[in-house]
């Protein structure tokens, strides 16, 4: 497992479904009903489905190929949910998830806002959901790239068929979260782009966004509510466009 906050780049990820006993989920089980009863009461539109959570990830830097090594378990919404708001109290599990970088053709990142009814109102982020048993193939194996295509469809109606994909994932450890970050390069400028999404938005009865904005700018990072995984990604990002080392 890397350090605290850190950013790595892998050619592939080998992610697989495996059985775990969580013991926060068991020894807290009280804890986890009564904070997602109030949860439930502030926003009754969440939904504690089952999502994959990671209790093992090891980076193989070593060879010519780079791989992700992750080992999902399932559990629930609201024992993840328990866990975040917590503090993240087990320090051996992680919050492993793919996010989709739009980047417009003129460098503009593409950020979504989460509606309110989301679990992170408010906050920007590429498009993302946590991983769930969909994105279980039959062999086992988590597709992470897949669970990434669907959210970013899901999210602002973009197909990632239409952008131009990195060859390699960018890893941000953030704490307990790892963020597996792939770069699709869009051939339009972020205006038609922006007007796109805007109006599949529009189009929705309950939009999974508030809306969207593109940040070129790395000095606007922080007049918007970004976590420390994004900045780190986008300021790594816009450094290499400048011709700094990643």
């Amino acid at each position: 497992m890397k350090s605290e906050c850190d950013i790595i780049q892998v050619d592939r990820l080998e992610c697989r479904i495996t059985k775990y006993n969580w013991a926060f989920e068991k020894e807290r089980a009280q804890d986890i009903l009564r904070h997602w009863r109030l949860c439930s009461e502030r926003n009754p539109s969440l939904y504690d489905g089952r999502i994959l959570l990671a209790q093992r990830i090891d980076a193989d830097l070593s060879d010519a190929e780079r791989i992700l090594r992750v080992d999902f378990f399932e559990t629930s919404f609201s024992a993840f949910i328990a866990w975040r708001d917590f503090g993240w109290p087990d320090k051996t599990v992680f919050n492993c998830f793919s996010q989709a970088a739009v980047c417009a053709r003129e460098g503009a990142f593409l950020l979504g806002q989460m509606a309110l009814d989301h679990s992170n109102a408010g906050a920007f982020y590429f498009p993302c959901g946590n991983p769930d048993l969909s994105d279980v193939c039959p062999s086992g194996m988590v597709d992470l790239r897949a669970s990434l295509i669907r959210e970013l469809r899901e999210e602002t109606g973009l197909e990632a068929s239409e952008g131009q994909e990195a060859r390699d994932w960018v890893i941000v450890f953030d704490g307990q979260r790892a963020a597996c970050i792939r770069r699709f390069d869009w051939p339009v400028a972020h205006k038609a782009l922006k007007e796109r999404v805007d109006a599949f938005l529009s189009a929705q009865s309950q939009p999974e966004l508030a809306g969207v904005v593109f940040l070129k700018d790395p000095a606007t990072l922080e007049e918007i509510a970004l976590p420390p995984f994004m900045k780190i990604y986008l300021n790594s990002a816009f450094r290499s466009a400048a011709g700094m080392n990643f």
